[in-house]
């Protein structure tokens, strides 16, 4: 999948280092995958954000935009971005504590020598791409954990706080 929606974006990625930009055009087309198998994504809109190749569910609302580039000022890696003020970025970093090198709390950060884990980064991206489709945080982080727990065996990690009683000496 080569196709740009966008000449802007075409250009951005003719820009890119050859390794960077295989990686770059691979998450890409990860992206567009989920989003047409999510169903309630609909199509993407790509544009860009910031200079940056950004995937937006304009269609349907459901989602987080994603963007990924070039990491700057650092030769053979790449990011892929989430929007900052969404917990999505905490919960990857829950559910994967060892799969992503995390960038704060907008970023998964790769080399290029390195293997991605594709099974995490997929759903990490239809997390992102149907945000908007969960109702209430508390509910939508304990589906999460469930479903993790089933694809990946993984413990859920999401029990609840034990209420206790502070005693006067």
């Amino acid at each position: 999948m080569t196709d740009f929606q966008s000449e802007a974006v075409a250009e951005v990625f003719s820009l890119y280092p050859k390794g960077v930009r295989q990686k770059l055009l691979a998450v890409r087309k990860m992206i567009f995958e989920v989003a047409k198998e999510a169903q309630v994504v609909g199509k993407l809109q790509e544009t860009l954000k910031w200079g940056e190749p950004a995937y937006v569910t304009a269609e349907s609302g459901s989602g987080s935009t994603i963007r990924i580039n070039r990491k700057k000022n650092s030769d053979g890696q790449y990011v892929i971005y989430f929007n900052c003020h969404t917990t999505l970025v905490d919960k990857f970093r829950t559910l994967f504590p060892d799969a992503f090198t995390f960038e704060g709390n907008r970023a998964i950060v790769f080399r290029e020598e390195q293997a991605v884990p594709k099974k995490e980064l997929r759903h990490c991206i239809h997390m992102a791409l149907t945000y908007h489709r969960r109702k209430t945080p508390a509910i939508s982080h304990r589906k999460t954990m469930q479903v993790a727990a089933a694809r990946y065996g993984k413990k859920r990690s999401d029990k609840p706080f034990k209420k206790t009683r502070a005693t006067k000496s």
